[in-house]
């Protein structure tokens, strides 16, 4: 997802992907503590949207 889509969504859909995207990275982190998941990249640009999204999440909140 890039960032112009994220500045895009309203807080409600933020949030809204924020919560799938933190069971996301869980799912993720735990299939690979089992077994090695074909792309681990997957764990580091999950953990990078989840952060885009919750400093726009922070950014709208202050300017409302």
């Amino acid at each position: 997802m890039k960032y112009a889509e994220i500045k895009a969504l309203s807080v409600e859909e933020l949030n809204e992907r924020l919560a799938t995207e933190k069971e996301n990275f869980q799912k993720i982190k735990f299939a690979h503590a089992i077994t090695p998941i074909e792309n681990p990249m997957k764990i580091r640009e999950t953990r990078k949207l989840i952060a885009m999204l919750a400093t726009e999440i922070k950014a709208k909140e202050i300017n409302s």
